[in-house]
């Protein structure tokens, strides 16, 4: 609320510094609103910097520079939110490439070298009476 406010109080600056520019400057007897307006804007200004002692909220640097640069965080945090589903995406595919990639090369290895197959697939080695086991298959 107290953000809302200060741009409020530099809203009002702003347009009573632009209607004092455009009025005649020298009539005598015309009190000029923008030394109110700019007290308004330090009060404000002053009640947050006091309200930022008490605040444990870590706001990350990058965000503040971004709005600094006029950027909108929604859509900051939208785009990156969607760059971190699409590489999830890719990662996902890395990880299943590499598991069909190494079921295949079990597959080769133990028809290639079947002395090899209870060390590559010891879930399935075959039992000791050459029948595997109904709970196993």
């Amino acid at each position: 609320m107290e953000l809302m406010g200060l741009a409020n109080a530099l809203y009002n600056l702003g347009t009573t510094v632009v209607n004092d520019l455009s009025k005649d400057k020298d009539k005598p007897g015309v009190g000029k609103q923008v030394g109110v307006r700019v007290n308004d804007v330090i009060n404000h200004l002053s009640t947050i910097d006091e309200m930022a002692q008490h605040c444990t909220t870590m706001i990350p640097m990058q965000l503040l520079m971004d709005i600094d640069n006029s950027r909108n965080p929604m859509q900051l945090t939208r785009d990156r939110l969607e760059r971190a589903a699409t590489e999830n995406q890719f990662m996902n595919a890395k990880i299943n490439a590499i598991d069909s990639y190494r079921k295949h090369l079990e597959e080769a290895l133990s028809q290639n070298f079947p002395d090899l197959e209870p060390i590559l697939r010891p879930e399935q080695a075959p039992q000791l009476d050459g029948h595997k086991d109904a709970a196993s298959a």
